[in-house]
């Protein structure tokens, strides 16, 4: 499984090891900052996009609403899950209703079934 995440300040793989995740058969690539996000998108092929609201210069929804633009354009393929890792409630719903599968508060994505599953 292919994850590629948009998080500019904590290691997500750092914080799943600690959690205790298998991430083997995962290969996790974070960006740290969200600049050129439809050429990562399109480069890396990812199963999953994990999108933070707060990073610069886009912010998660603007992300989201790009990709959202070139997958309806047929630019690229849209990843099978795209999930909102915000630490605030309300970010979160709004990365929801632009149209993000899942939402989750950043400090809890050790407990999505996605590490147990393969997409």
């Amino acid at each position: 499984m292919r994850v590629l995440a948009f998080e500019d300040t904590y290691d997500l793989t750092a914080m799943l090891d600690a959690a205790g995740c298998n991430l083997s058969g995962v290969e996790l690539v974070q960006r740290w900052n969200s600049d050129d996000p439809l050429k990562h998108i399109m480069e890396f092929k990812p199963d999953v996009v994990m999108l933070d609201f707060f990073m610069p210069p886009y912010t998660g929804l603007e992300v989201l609403q790009m990709l959202n633009m070139a997958a309806h354009n047929k630019q690229l393929s849209r990843p099978n899950l795209i999930i909102g890792i915000s630490s605030e409630a309300e970010a979160n719903k709004a990365l929801a209703k632009e149209g993000a599968d899942a939402c989750i508060i950043k400090f809890d994505i050790h407990t999505l079934d996605l590490w147990k599953t393969k997409i």
